[in-house]
């Protein structure tokens, strides 16, 4: 497929930037899924905290694990090729999910639907660097992220309603379907752009990689990846509907009626991010100060959420809308490296982000169960645990708070 020399806006959108965004929403969906599907996996499979959890984050470890080949697959084979491809192993292991009747068959099955979709946000991140300016990138970062958002509300309160209906293994056969869809509409309706092809071998490939990895500039970043925008990516996908049962005392629609909020926000964030980052930019406040800015309220509002001080409903709707600065991270660190490099970059500190939601998701349910057999009750268990994320978001703050210090990278 070819590109056409002077792509119009109506081009952009319906072949560029529509396909991506529904490989994100389908991403994120996956992503959040077992937040609302968690009472019935437990009750069905007798499932403890630790098991749910482990069940839950092999998700995070095997998206983890992909980052940097799915990296080097992008800059070398281009974005469609590659998030097609993904996007059928999704579909697998939406089928293996649904049909499992255990742990072991369950997390593997979650392992690969974390492969499958593991290139679908920086897919599209490597595709905007290619078809869009890069005074653009804020607001097409926003855009997509707002998508996988819709995904985050849909697997909430929707999808807590549909369940009676559909059960837990429905949903997913209905996922597997999405899965095998979306392959289709990027492969077929995407083109390539001149350019989008890498000519290295793999040991340059990894040479890039290793250029990435031992820069300042990225472990500038990496704990507020882990941290904040993977701590995030647990406490949405897991840990948010057993906290607002055991320690706000909710029903599970009520929990799922808070989740839904927490994503709504999340939408808005990332929509008003889509809207305002461009023009802000020109005058001066950049998506770093965007970044600084809103992961520094997300750090007061989790406060305000442990402490109990404020309506829930809110405060959850407001974490999403503020924490929704942080995807800032992937356009904001790729701007200090060579455009070769963009997909390397962005796997790599997505690589962070998910090692991040890996240990969060999986820590937090051990740490429960250990707090739990030493005689605290679910509330106070889960209160410890999340006193100990906020600690080290606002260790990790430290570092974005100087970020200003480095320098765009200038091609050519």
């Amino acid at each position: 497929m070819s590109s056409p020399s002077s792509p119009s806006s109506a081009f952009l959108a319906g072949r560029i930037f529509l396909p991506f965004a529904l490989g994100y929403y389908l991403s994120y969906l996956l992503r959040t899924v077992n937040a609302v599907i968690s009472p019935d996996l437990t009750g069905e499979l007798g499932l403890s905290a630790a098991d749910l959890g482990l069940l839950t984050s092999t998700y995070f470890f095997a998206f983890g694990l992909a980052q940097i080949p799915v990296g080097i697959a992008l800059d070398r084979f281009g974005p469609r090729r590659v998030e097609a491809v993904l996007l059928l192993i999704t579909g697998l292991g939406a089928v293996l999910f649904a049909t499992g009747d255990g742990l072991p068959t369950l997390a593997s099955a979650r392992g690969l639907i974390g492969l499958g979709v593991s290139a679908c946000l920086m897919g599209g991140l490597k595709g905007f660097t290619l078809w869009f300016p890069r005074e653009k990138l804020a607001s097409m970062t926003g855009y997509i992220m707002s998508c996988g958002a819709l995904g985050a509300v849909t697997a909430s309160a929707p999808l807590e309603a549909l369940l009676p209906f559909i059960g837990w293994r429905g949903a997913f056969w209905a996922v597997a379907a999405l899965s095998v869809g979306s392959a289709a509409l990027i492969f077929f309706s995407m083109p390539d752009k001149e350019g989008s092809h890498g000519s290295e071998t793999l040991q340059e490939a990894l040479r890039g990689v290793r250029e990435v990895l031992v820069a300042r500039e990225f472990w500038g970043f990496s704990g507020q990846s882990a941290f904040f925008t993977g701590g995030f990516m647990a406490l949405q996908g897991l840990w948010a509907v057993p906290w607002l049962m055991e320690v706000n005392g909710y029903s599970r629609a009520l929990a799922a009626d808070h989740l839904f909020w927490l994503n709504i926000g999340m939408l808005a964030g990332q929509l008003s991010i889509g809207a305002w980052a461009t023009p802000l930019a020109r005058r001066g406040f950049t998506p770093l100060h965007m970044m600084q800015v809103g992961l520094f309220l997300s750090m007061v509002v989790l406060g305000l959420i442990l402490v109990e001080v404020g309506p829930t409903l809110l405060l959850w709707c407001v974490l999403g809308y503020v924490s929704a600065t942080g995807a800032q991270m992937y356009g904001v660190v790729a701007g200090l490296f060579p455009m070769k490099l963009s997909g390397r970059v962005t796997t790599c500190i997505n690589l962070m982000a998910f090692v991040g939601a890996f240990a969060v998701q999986w820590g937090l349910g051990g740490l429960l169960d250990v707090l739990r057999a030493s005689g605290m009750d679910g509330a106070q268990s889960l209160r410890v645990a999340f006193m100990i994320l906020l600690a080290a978001q606002v260790a990790s703050f430290v570092p974005l708070a100087r970020a200003g210090r480095y320098k765009p990278w200038q091609d050519g």
